[in-house]
């Protein structure tokens, strides 16, 4: 399983990586895996404030819904245009171009609750 050192994991199977005052935020390897051929990403949160685990869009696989969770409190600037007429990047390159939010970093902190990729390893059984 690909789990780069460099992100920051939550339980909920996010990742996030740091870019100065800003952070990008997709879903991780396990998780496309475990969710199969993803066929719609949907997210209306852009230029809207979200608070740490709260919902920020959803992922559709041919057989399921899941609901995106944000690792962090900030506004998202940005949604991954690419993934409107291409969703299916997310299980090709899910720490690369599979990216799903560019979100403003309101509160530090917040990353040192997150999981290193090691213990995210070990929540996923890697």
């Amino acid at each position: 399983m690909n789990l780069p050192a460099t992100l920051h994991y939550t339980k909920d199977h996010e990742w996030i990586r740091v870019e100065g005052d800003v952070a990008y935020v997709g879903i991780t390897d396990h998780a496309q895996k475990e969710l199969g051929d993803i066929v719609y990403v949907d997210i209306d949160t852009l230029d809207k404030e979200v608070a740490q685990h709260d919902v920020f869009g959803t992922v559709e696989a041919v057989k399921t819904v899941s609901d995106l969770f944000s690792p962090i409190t900030g506004t998202v600037l940005e949604v991954n245009d690419k993934l409107a007429d291409a969703p299916e990047t997310v299980n090709s390159d899910p720490y690369g171009d599979g990216w799903m939010v560019k979100i403003s970093i309101a509160n530090p902190a917040e990353l040192d609750e997150l999981l290193t990729a090691e213990a995210y390893g070990e929540l996923v059984g890697a």
